[in-house]
């Protein structure tokens, strides 16, 4: 099994990245997964950004990025996508996927970091 996020990096406030995490390998297809985007920043907990059931029908978001953050995904690429809009300081964190079937069948990716600063 396998989750691979890519897209961080430095960026300025007001501005954008798209985060992506891409799954492979896994036991059931992907179609099945729930997907979740959580962060954590140094020396806080770790936090549930967004969300979006294995259909993709159904979206949740934390109040701080709602209206700025789309998260969505693509089963056909086993692929799921944080579009963060409207970037601020305070969004600077680690960014890792979630891909949830289940207690037993519950994956994590490695992180990608994203920095915004002036």
């Amino acid at each position: 099994v396998q989750l691979v996020e890519s897209g961080g990096g430095l960026v300025q406030p007001g501005g954008s990245l798209r985060l992506s995490c891409a799954a492979s390998r896994f036991t059931f297809s992907f179609s099945r997964y729930d997907t979740r985007w959580y962060r954590q920043a140094p020396g806080q907990e770790r936090e549930l950004v967004a969300a979006i059931t294995s259909g993709g029908g159904s979206t949740n978001y934390a109040d701080s990025v709602k209206g700025r953050f789309t998260i969505s995904r693509d089963n056909a690429r086993n692929t799921v996508y944080l579009q963060m809009n409207s970037l601020k300081p305070e969004d600077t964190a680690v960014y890792y996927c979630n891909c949830r079937l289940n207690a037993r069948y519950d994956y994590w990716g490695q992180g990608t970091q994203v920095t915004v600063s002036s």
